[in-house]
C-alpha cells in the first residue's frame, strides 16, 4: 500500500477520532438541557427553546459521532453471516457494498447541501452555485455583500423559531465526515485483501 494512502487513511481516522470524542460530550449537554426542560415545566414557566435545543444537539450527536462509530467497528451490522467469516471475506464484502453507502451518502449529502442553500433563502436549484456566489461576495464585500447574496433565512415553524441553518450545517458536514470515513475504510480493507494492515 502506498505511503501516500497510509498517511490518507491515519490522517482521517485521527480527524474523525478527535471529532467523535469530542461529539461524545454532547450527550452531556443533552442532558443538561432535558433536565433544564424538566426544572422549568416544574417549577417556573416552561420555557421555548428546550425541545428544539435537544433535538438539534442530538443531530450533532449522532451525524459526528457516526463516522468514529464505524472506524470503532460499533455501528449496527447484520451479523447473521457476517460474523462468523474470516476478516479477509468480511474484508472482501465490505469492499463491495462500502460502494452502496457511499452511493446512499453522496444523495443524502447533496440533499444535505441543497437544503442548507434553501435555509439560507436560497430557491433555486443550483445549490453550489448559490455557495460560490455567497463566498465570492464575502470574500469580496465582507458580511454585508454576504448577506445581500441571501435571502429571507429560514426559522423552525415552532414558537421559538430558531433559524436552522446552523443544524444543516452540521448535517453537511457529518455526512462529508462519513464520506470520509468510508474511504478510509474501503482502503483499509484493500490493504486487509492483500494481506497489509494499516
Amino acid at each position: 500500500m502506498p505511503d501516500a494512502l497510509r498517511a490518507y487513511v491515519r490522517g482521517i481516522d485521527a480527524m474523525n477520532r478527535a471529532i467523535g470524542r469530542c461529539a461524545m460530550y454532547l450527550l452531556f449537554a443533552l442532558i443538561g438541557v432535558l433536565l433544564w426542560s424538566s426544572v422549568s415545566k416544574t417549577f417556573f414557566t416552561p420555557t421555548l427553546w428546550t425541545l428544539e435545543t435537544a433535538q438539534f444537539i442530538m443531530v450533532g450527536y449522532y451525524i459526528l459521532g457516526g463516522p468514529y462509530a464505524m472506524q470503532m467497528g460499533s455501528n449496527v451490522r447484520m451479523d447473521f453471516f457476517y460474523g462468523d467469516w474470516s476478516p479477509r471475506r468480511k474484508a472482501m464484502a465490505d469492499v463491495i457494498t462500502i460502494w452502496f453507502l457511499m452511493f446512499y451518502l453522496g444523495v443524502l449529502l447533496y440533499g444535505a447541501i441543497s437544503s442548507t442553500a434553501y435555509s439560507l433563502g436560497y430557491f433555486g436549484t443550483e445549490p453550489f452555485s448559490f455557495f460560490a456566489d455567497l463566498a465570492r461576495a464575502f470574500v469580496t464585500g465582507g458580511p454585508t455583500a454576504a448577506s445581500e447574496v441571501m435571502g429571507h433565512m429560514e426559522r423552525s415553524p415552532s414558537a421559538w423559531r430558531p433559524y436552522v441553518w446552523p443544524v444543516k450545517v452540521v448535517l453537511c458536514l457529518g455526512v462529508a465526515l462519513m464520506i470520509l470515513q468510508c474511504t478510509a475504510e474501503f482502503f483499509r480493507d484493500i490493504a486487509r485483501l492483500r494481506g497489509e494492515e494499516i
